[in-house]
Parts: C-alpha cells; sequence; structure tokens
C-alpha cells in the first residue's frame, strides 16, 4: 500500500514499498496527484508490467544528448553536422527531463521551425536526430521510457525537388569560369561530377589509389548511405583524370579542398562572374542522371552508376525532357 505524506514545503510525497523491487518515490503539490500516481504504480506492479522508471525522470534529454555526442555522433561520416544539430536541439529540449518529454512538446517546435521559414526536410532531419537519440537511450543505454514520442509526431510537407537542369551553352560558360578561376581543380571536378553523378562529399574523399584506368572504374568505399559503390568512368572522365596534377603529401585527387563548404564558397564566387542563376553543385547529379537515361541507361544501370537505392530516390534526380521521350516514341512508329 503506498503511503501519502506531507513535506514541510507543503508538498506531498507518495511512497511504494513492493518486496523485490525497488522503493519508489515520487514528489506532487497535491495529494490527489500523489494518490493518482500511487495507484497507477500500484496497478502496473499487480499486473506485471511496472517499469521503474526514476532514471527517467532524473536524467535530462541535455544529458543524454551529451552523451550522444561523445558515443556515437564520432561514429558519424557527417560528424561535425550532427553535433551542430545535436547542439540545437539541446537548446530546445536539453531542460526537458527524459520522462516527461511529449510528443506535443516535439510538435510545437516542428510548427516553430516551420513559421522561422525552415524548409520541411530541415525539420524532418532535425526531429529524425531527436528520434535516433531516443531510440538509443532506450535500446543501449537502458532509460525506462514507454515508447519513442518523436515517432508519434507528424512529419511537415517536404519542398518538390529541384528539377535545375544546365540550359543551353551553359556546361560551357560554367567549365569556362572555372579553369578562368584561380582554383585549378574546379573544372576537373565539374566535369567529373557531370560524368559520373558523384555527390560532392564523394568527389572530395576520392583517392588516386581507388581508381582503376584500364578497368575504368572508381571505388567509393563509404558513401552517404554507408556502402560501398564502384563507378564505372567514361573515356571523357578518363582523360579528365589524366589530366589532374597529383599532391605528394596527398592521396586525395581534389586535394585543394577538404571540406565541402570550403568548395562551397569557391563554387559561389565562380558563379557570381557568371550570368548562370539558381545553380547548385549538387544539380550537377542531377543532370548526369537524366543524361544516363537519356543515353538509353535502364534504372538499374543508372541506379548501379549513382548509388540510389529505390525508385523513388531516382526521380527526384532524375528529370528527362518531354520532348525527349516523344522523338522516341516516334522512333519506333508508335504503340
Amino acid at each position: 500500500m503506498a503511503t501519502i505524506t506531507k513535506t514541510q514545503s507543503n508538498t506531498f510525497k507518495a511512497l511504494i514499498r513492493k518486496t523485490g523491487l525497488p522503493t519508489q518515490i515520487k514528489t506532487f503539490k497535491t495529494k490527489a496527484d500523489a494518490l493518482k500516481w500511487a495507484r497507477l504504480i500500484e496497478s502496473e506492479i499487480d499486473r506485471g508490467v511496472f517499469i521503474d522508471r526514476t532514471e527517467a525522470e532524473r536524467t535530462t534529454i541535455g544529458e543524454l544528448i551529451e552523451r550522444y555526442i561523445q558515443e556515437v555522433t564520432p561514429l558519424k561520416r557527417s560528424a561535425r553536422g550532427d553535433k551542430q544539430r545535436m547542439l540545437f536541439l539541446k537548446k530546445h529540449f536539453g531542460h526537458y527531463k527524459a520522462s516527461q518529454l511529449q510528443s506535443k512538446h516535439i510538435a510545437t517546435y516542428r510548427d516553430k521551425r516551420i513559421a522561422e521559414g525552415k524548409e520541411g526536410s530541415t525539420v524532418i532531419k532535425e526531429i529524425g536526430s531527436l528520434s535516433h537519440l531516443i531510440d538509443i537511450s532506450i535500446k543501449d543505454w537502458g532509460i525506462p521510457l514507454i515508447n519513442n514520442v518523436a515517432t508519434l509526431v507528424r512529419k511537415p510537407k517536404q519542398a518538390i525537388g529541384r528539377d535545375r537542369r544546365l540550359k543551353e551553352g551553359e556546361e560551357q560558360i560554367l567549365l569556362q569560369a572555372a579553369r578562368n578561376s584561380k582554383a585549378i581543380l574546379l573544372a576537373p571536378i565539374i566535369s567529373l561530377a557531370i560524368e559520373t553523378g558523384m555527390r560532392l562529399g564523394e568527389l572530395l574523399s576520392l583517392e588516386w589509389i581507388n581508381i582503376d584506368l584500364r578497368k575504368q572504374t572508381a571505388l567509393l568505399p563509404i558513401t552517404k548511405n554507408g556502402e560501398s559503390r564502384t563507378v564505372p568512368l567514361s573515356k571523357k572522365a578518363i582523360e579528365t583524370l589524366k589530366n589532374i596534377p597529383c599532391k605528394l603529401n596527398d592521396s586525395r585527387v581534389f586535394w585543394t579542398w577538404k571540406r565541402p563548404d570550403s568548395f562551397e564558397n569557391v563554387w559561389r564566387r565562380m558563379l557570381n562572374k557568371t550570368e548562370i542563376q539558381n545553380l547548385r553543385f549538387h544539380d550537377l547529379r542531377h543532370e548526369a542522371c537524366s543524361r544516363f537515361f537519356e543515353r538509353g541507361f535502364n534504372i538499374m544501370e543508372t541506379a548501379h552508376i549513382s548509388g540510389h537505392k529505390t525508385l523513388q530516390q531516382l526521380k527526384r534526380y532524375t528529370h528527362l525532357k518531354t520532348e525527349d521521350i516523344v522523338d522516341k516514341m516516334n522512333a519506333h512508329g508508335g504503340f
């Protein structure tokens, strides 16, 4: 039977002792709340579904985030970005006890971020990080939470995927501007992106030891989805690689940039010197995948080159020209 006592600070302490279980103690503002909690705990004990929530009630989300940054973040390829995101989440949720965090708190955060003008994909990634934190806390660290409240929150809508492709003459303008740049590897990295569909991070981590010029392949040991991938290289890609100067103390092909953000700065400065508008480096991946299809590669072949895992993912990056499809239909005399 629970014992309810009034404290000197005019609160009510509920205490439950049960053989074989740790003593349960919790303080409430009113006696009614203390009795309600005691009845709930005793009912769970009687039904054999009781979970000791003590650790969840004394551990804050902020403490869990700090542990996550120490133990989990370093294992990720994007550790720097992950740490920044987790520290940002700590500012918003760090004060909550793990047992107090509810889906409504996360939903309020979601709505606030959207109101601030953040893209749905950004907010989804943030909530996904919070969800992963809770999963790790439950499964690996033994924090006694009934469920992962982040999974109960409705995801915001994502913006329609970009369909930016290179317009007529833009590739030549882009390459000429790159050649005029002080960055000697800017033109080669642009050419290779268009020829292979590699992501910027994959290109920056590409090493000479993983390139086989005879077999015309480039091995990417670690990619965005955590798997390795061997990318076939066209004749143009091979010629581009052969003309890239090596650096003795750096095994990477594109040794002039250590991080994507340093490359992006060079990319923006170059574009500002042209009339090309609204073009991101990642759009070159769109362009490459679209060209693969236009050259007659099927879905499996294109996915093998690009590393996309599903057709839905591939569709986000592939935008075929309708007029080309019409020409293909007419070439076969219609249906």
